[in-house]
């Protein structure tokens, strides 16, 4: 399936230009900071990873301080665009399209390490490198990204991703284009029950599951054969998605689109070769005893609140975490919700709540959402202006209000613009006046689909 299949058929000229435009200045606005005049300092700056808030991080800095010595802690040559990795999943793109050399990235004046950090002394303020060697820093910018974590789940590897029925979005761009087979093939195998499911762990890009099921349920609708497709989708908690409007939205929408909706399931092992999934119940005993109507489900010999089922083709959502050096180090949070398992920062002002000579940015910070390339986007401001005002001494000027964004895909060739950020229940933070967070659009399909990634690079080479 090409990109050509998905021309918007309902958007006159104006219109499209109207909408371009919006998403052109969302995505490539020059934040004021910028323009400042370079801060003068010798300070040692180490920015460990260089996906998008470490690549951001790397290119705000350098222009802003004057004779730094900034080290960017990566050992990838390529950049992937992770939020493209729904669309090559679901058949949209081909995975060429969300690579890049990271030298196209990297800027210059800064010293590039090309290799893993493998340990962290906040103590004495040194990185270890995988290599044995050590980095000494004045500041640290933790960029990291989070850890996929299979193997909390029995029986699953990465590796498994497009054999056995098995898929997962999150494995890597070869494992997204694993998943698209994956589908296919049990598309053309005419019938069967596919099982969607969502991890129990904060997740980079939380609306990725739906979107997988979303886009597959507009693929089984297209074969004609919709009715001989059974789609179950197994979640650990009440909610589908943080929002509550969209959580509402997207509850509703299974259930109209036949998708059986199961809460409080934890895939907790799998049997490739069998193709079944065992399934452990975390919620209330009365609600496990009314749902023993699971189809081929039995009673596992392990405990009586696991239940194993087939499946045709599951899509897996791994538990996540921050890297394992980092959750061994002083950084990781010590208590709270995020305890042993998130960078421990001021949800704020991004700063570390015991170590001030310490930021966070991405996917690996504590912070009840946030884990989204939009998320990047308003922190990377935050993050410089109150690092230089660290630098200088003076009172941290910025804070950051949680917002993210999620281009929900609710079928292939529609999708809705969800902004939100940490207050009033997460309420919505519109960017644009035209588009409602509410309604589906094609309009919302075409940014995602065309210009999403454009301003995704400009967040990258700190233009935005």
């Amino acid at each position: 399936m090409s990109e050509q299949d998905h021309e918007p058929s309902r958007l006159n000229r104006r219109q499209f230009l109207k909408y371009g435009a919006g998403a052109g200045a969302a995505g490539l606005l020059y934040s004021s900071g910028l323009q400042a005049r370079a801060l003068a300092t010798k300070s040692r700056i180490v920015i460990l990873g260089g996906g998008a808030g470490g690549m951001a991080m790397a290119n705000r800095l350098s222009r802003r301080l004057d004779g730094a010595r900034i080290s960017l802690v990566e050992p990838r040559e390529v950049h992937h665009y992770q939020p493209g990795w729904t669309l090559v999943a679901s058949g949209v793109w081909n995975p060429e399209k969300t690579m890049r050399p990271n030298s196209r990235f990297v800027p210059n004046g800064i010293n590039w390490i090309r290799q893993l950090a493998a340990g962290i002394d906040a103590a004495n303020r040194k990185v270890e490198l995988e290599d044995g060697s050590q980095l000494d820093y004045d500041y640290l910018i933790v960029a990291t990204g989070l850890q996929l974590n299979y193997q909390l789940i029995d029986g699953m590897s990465p590796d498994l991703v497009g054999s056995h029925g098995i898929g997962s979005v999150y494995a890597s761009i070869e494992g997204a284009t694993r998943t698209r087979d994956a589908i296919d093939a049990w598309i053309a195998q005419g019938s069967g029950k596919g099982i969607f499911t969502a991890a129990p762990t904060p997740v980079k890009c939380a609306g990725a599951p739906l979107k997988m099921t979303f886009t597959t349920l507009s693929r089984l609708e297209a074969s004609g054969r919709r009715e001989a497709f059974q789609v179950e989708y197994m979640a650990p908690g009440d909610a589908l998605f943080t929002q509550p409007y969209i959580n509402d939205f997207v509850k509703q929408r299974f259930d109209d689109q036949g998708v059986t909706r199961r809460h409080h399931y934890r895939l907790s092992a799998i049997d490739p070769q069998a193709r079944k999934a065992e399934f452990t119940f975390v919620g209330p005993d009365s609600e496990f005893t009314s749902h023993h109507e699971l189809r081929e489900a039995e009673f596992s010999r392990e405990g009586e609140r696991k239940v194993v089922t087939g499946y045709d083709f599951i899509h897996v959502v791994p538990p996540m975490s921050a890297p394992d050096y980092l959750k061994s180090s002083d950084l990781i949070a010590q208590d709270g919700p995020f305890r042993g398992e998130w960078l421990d920062v001021d949800m704020h002002t991004l700063q570390h709540n015991r170590y001030p000579e310490v930021f966070g940015i991405g996917d690996v910070i504590g912070a009840p959402i946030n884990k989204t390339a939009a998320s990047v986007k308003a922190q990377a401001p935050v993050v410089e202006a109150n690092l230089i005002a660290q630098l200088q001494g003076q009172t941290l000027p910025r804070r950051h209000n949680g917002y993210t964004s999620c281009p929900m895909i609710t079928g292939i060739g529609k999708a809705m613009l969800v902004e939100f950020g940490y207050d009033n229940d997460f309420a919505f933070l519109p960017s644009f006046p035209f588009i409602d967070p509410r309604d589906e659009s094609w309009v919302t399909w075409v940014m995602k689909d065309r210009m999403l990634q454009p301003a995704y690079y400009a967040v990258l080479e700190g233009r935005a």
